[in-house]
């Protein structure tokens, strides 16, 4: 218990120096995270192979995980080529980014910052320290439930920033509330099938695989469906 209770100290710790340093040291300090997040569960016992970091699930979980990133890539440009669909991705957030900018959102940000902790975190540390107290069924449910309620600070934003999200929700408090709840259960479900993915494979490649399509994919198309009007 005091394993579990140590990674979500850590986490609580991250998620408010995240949402208050600048973009500069986002990625290092979620970097610095997991490594923490790491070493907590690793002193406390947990091996390699629990965390979905073990060498003999490594070729699985590649070969899972291109399957995933093709698949995406091929329902997000269908998405973007209908116009019916293209709205969703219209996020004002990534209007103003430079082509080198949104490089670096892609390439650094998205993998080594985003990624890299929260699969860290919710389907490798919590996830093993929980299966290894409860089973693999709470494992899944706690851990996606804590990284439901990790995207309620960014998620406040949804109704300003996506015209889509604002034409469900509205605006006001009111649309502000629906849309960060939908977003926690949104993301508590994703994190559901993030935790299938690593118990099925073994791995944490095949999560960490399909987050980096989903979301660097996501701001790639968001970009795109802005300068398309």
């Amino acid at each position: 218990m005091g394993t579990l209770l140590s990674a979500v100290a850590v986490l609580a710790v991250t998620h408010a120096l995240i949402n208050r340093v600048g973009a500069a040291l986002y990625v290092p300090v979620c970097v610095a995270a997991a490594a923490v997040l790491v070493l907590v569960a690793r002193r406390a016992g947990v091996t390699w192979d629990e965390l979905g970091m073990g060498r003999s699930s490594v070729r699985r979980g590649l070969r899972w995980g291109l399957v995933l990133v093709g698949a995406v890539v091929v329902v997000y440009a269908v998405a973007l080529a209908v116009p019916f669909t293209r709205e969703a991705f219209v996020d004002r957030r990534v209007a103003g980014l430079s082509g080198a900018e949104l490089v670096h959102r892609v390439f650094v940000r998205v993998p080594f910052g985003t990624v890299l902790l929260e699969e860290v975190a919710f389907r490798g540390v919590l996830w093993a320290v929980i299966r290894r107290r409860w089973g693999a069924g709470w494992a899944t449910a706690g851990s996606s439930v804590l990284f439901g309620l990790w995207h309620i600070v960014p998620s406040r934003g949804l109704t300003r920033s996506n015209a889509a999200v604002e034409a469900v929700f509205g605006t006001g408090g009111t649309g502000v509330a629906l849309s960060v709840g939908a977003a926690v259960v949104g993301t508590a479900l994703a994190g559901v099938l993030f935790c299938e993915l690593r118990r099925r494979s073994g791995s944490l490649i095949p999560p960490v695989a399909l987050h980096c399509a989903l979301n660097g994919a996501g701001y790639a198309l968001a970009w795109l469906a802005v300068r398309a009007g």
